[in-house]
């Protein structure tokens, strides 16, 4: 095996680095996991993530967690009702006999992000993952690299490999290459206790996902298996106008901000955003040119965000991610390569293509359903 004996460092413990983690132990590598997270507790994880049967499901079946997956995800949380922004329901999910299906091309379960790492998490060996590493920078160190983190610690890995997210510290090592955004920013925020808190939302979604269009704006709201209520606005702005429109420090202004912005809109959105205490998230959308390449080198690559950066609007993130660390462990694992920049210079080429045609289809649902008919093209999807 061309990686046998090698220390392997993961830069990132999020399901793509975790699972790569697992995978390559399953083959009985070496692997230490640098997560800047003090603990796996201290911090909040996102929305529900629904994985695809050729990506994300199929690198958990590999990594020997799919029977643990389905003993966590939540049926009936991946039912969709879309509306329009008057709160009229166009189509309804929930009114159809699905049947929840492994294996089936269009059966997408969805899990909760905080589940999902537990899940990851537990399957690793004891002390594989080095908490409140927070890398930040790589120096070269003979054929290998020291690995520094932020409390002036050094690790030594013969390959790394970048799962550290957009605002990798990693990927420049690789290249210069940087993301462009989009034109559209996301606005998150989270309600818990949102059946105390946010009745009608709570009801409205049924333990599934709203999509609402209108005035070529979006808003997504998911419920969790917690209790609380994640949603998402997106909606056009300059870059250079985010941060005087919106601070997410000043609840009131937030709420002023969405009356104005979304003033089409009917009333009932607005319990959304009445919460005080509720944490809001800016996310301006960016994404890495479809057309991005590198050199391949021999002790160092990159998967997921890090990787290849795009929009949320096609559901691609987290299972290409998956299905990055799929591949790349099948690529350093196989004998069918001369040596190690030759097995990621392949996993790279593969990784690329899948992130063309993803993002290429990322970007297409980006700019539809933030212009007008978005509503309508939506339903015909559906159709």
């Amino acid at each position: 095996m061309l990686v046998e004996n090698k220390k392997i460092g993961i830069v990132g413990g999020g399901p793509g680095g975790l699972t790569l983690a697992r995978l390559l132990q399953n083959k009985g590598l070496t692997v230490k996991v640098y997560e800047r997270d003090l603990n796996p507790e201290v911090r909040v994880q996102g929305a529900t993530l629904d994985l695809h049967h050729d990506s994300g499901l199929k690198a958990l079946e590999k990594a020997g967690l799919l029977d643990a997956f389905k003993l966590q995800y939540r049926p009936g949380a991946d039912r969709i009702r879309i509306l329009d922004e008057h709160g009229r329901i166009h189509f309804d999910q929930h009114n159809e006999n699905t049947e929840e299906t492994f294996g089936a091309p269009w059966f997408r379960p969805e899990i909760d992000r905080g589940p999902l790492r537990k899940l990851l998490l537990e399957s690793l060996k004891p002390n594989t993952v080095e908490w409140n590493s927070h890398i930040l920078s790589l120096e070269r160190s003979g054929a290998g690299w020291q690995i520094k983190g932020q409390n002036g610690t050094f690790a030594y890995a013969d390959i790394v490999i970048a799962a550290d997210g957009a605002n990798s510290k990693v990927r420049p090592f690789l290249t210069s290459i940087r993301p462009f955004y989009t034109g559209v920013t996301a606005l998150e925020g989270t309600i818990y206790d949102a059946a105390a808190r946010a009745p009608y939302m709570t009801k409205l979604v049924q333990g599934g996902k709203i999509f609402a269009f209108g005035d070529s704006k979006t808003l997504i709201v998911s419920d969790k298996g917690d209790g609380s209520l994640s949603f998402y606005t997106g909606f056009k702005v300059a870059l250079q106008d985010n941060d005087r429109k919106i601070n997410t420090g000043n609840k009131a202004q937030i709420a002023n901000w969405f009356e104005q912005e979304y003033a089409g809109w009917n009333p009932m959105w607005q319990e959304l955003f009445v919460h005080p205490d509720t944490d809001y998230v800016l996310r301006p959308l960016f994404c890495m040119p479809l057309d991005q390449s590198w050199e391949a080198q021999s002790n160092i690559t990159m998967l997921g965000d890090a990787a290849h950066l795009m929009p949320p609007y096609a559901g691609e993130g987290v299972n290409m991610a998956m299905l990055n660390a799929l591949e790349l462990s099948q690529a350093l694992t196989s004998l069918n390569f001369p040596d190690v920049r030759m097995a990621i210079a392949y996993y790279e080429e593969q990784m690329l293509k899948n992130f063309r045609n993803a993002a290429a289809m990322s970007l297409e649902n980006t700019e539809w359903m933030h212009a007008p008919g978005g509503l309508q093209q939506m339903l015909q999807m559906f159709k």
